[in-house]
């Protein structure tokens, strides 16, 4: 199978490392468009470049939107990921730098110079690619597939909104644009991370047996680790790289339904919350491709993989 070739839209943020290991061990990452939303976009940007630098790639990173689209963000993800979004380690100045130019502008030339080629793999707030969306209403027809890792399709969310998972939480106006522009998108919710959880024995053989990549994501991931543990959440939870999985191979892919899904905007107690159109009632077009079932085994093979624990 030949690489695919993705561009990243990010917002480092530990799973998110993983995810990006795992793209630049399978595929040819076009760029990392980096967003605000685990953390701050300083922190986040800073961290794209130290996954860069990690890998030896010469990747280049641009920074986007330091904010939602409308509303200041009710919560970030520091108390999960660490105040810097990489467990508070400390890592050195990295040494990849940063484009000029701005994410939202970065992901409409990329699309323009590779049309059809790209597949963008949406692993943080839509802040960016909303933004994209507005400057030029074409971008879809450029894309070749759109993967986002959002939502929570029964409700069984990850924020101070029961119903609302973080990456459209934290930004519902943009994620409303987004569903509202794309025909058709392969959706990879909380609900399926949860399901698709490893081991964590069989994890730690994993990082044991990796290479200088699994020693950093073994650093960066002890916060997040000991947060799950304490807040009912058991197995290592891999939620970016899960998304990554399907954006790298559609195969691994078992069972997934198309259905038509929203964004509530304005709800007391559901801002954020994704709404999925199980029984086809409002009968309008069905958007996105759900990821209900994956293949297990080649998703482990592929994170083993990205930590050099497989060749």
């Amino acid at each position: 199978m030949s690489k695919p070739h993705l561009l990243i839209d990010t917002d480092p943020g530990v799973d998110d490392a993983l995810a990006i290991l795992m793209a630049h061990a399978h595929a040819d990452v076009a760029g990392l468009s980096v967003a605000a939303g685990n953390v701050g976009l300083g922190h986040t940007v800073r961290n794209a470049r130290t996954l860069v630098d990690l890998v030896g790639a010469r990747t280049p990173v641009f920074a986007g939107c330091p904010s939602p689209l409308v509303r200041r963000p009710e919560e970030d993800a520091a108390f999960v990921h660490g105040s810097d979004g990489f467990g508070d380690v400390g890592f050195a100045e990295p040494q990849a730098g940063v484009e000029d130019e701005a994410a939202a502008l970065a992901l409409l030339r990329l699309t323009r110079e590779r049309p059809g080629e790209l597949t963008v793999v949406a692993l943080a707030p839509l802040t960016n690619v909303a933004l994209a969306l507005r400057l030029d209403p074409t971008l879809p027809d450029r894309v070749k597939r759109l993967v986002v890792m959002g939502g929570a399709v029964t409700g069984h969310g990850n924020t101070g909104k029961v119903p609302a998972e973080f990456n459209v939480g934290f930004d519902p106006e943009a994620a409303h644009v987004v569903f509202e522009a794309f025909p058709e998108f392969d959706l990879v919710d909380w609900e399926a991370t949860l399901r698709y959880a490893f081991d964590d024995a069989e994890f730690d053989r994993w990082l044991a047996a990796g290479d200088e990549r699994a020693r950093f994501f073994g650093q960066v991931f002890g916060t997040a680790r000991a947060f799950n543990r304490t807040h009912d959440r058991s197995g290592v939870i891999a939620a970016d790289a899960l998304a990554m999985a399907v954006a790298i191979d559609p195969s691994i892919v078992v069972r997934s339904e198309r259905r038509h899904v929203a964004v509530e905007l304005d709800g007391r107690l559901t801002r954020g919350a994704t709404v999925v159109d199980w029984a086809g009632r409002l009968k309008r077009p069905a958007n996105a491709n759900i990821v209900l079932e994956i293949d297990a085994g080649r998703f482990a093979a592929m994170v083993r993989r990205a930590l050099g624990a497989q060749g």
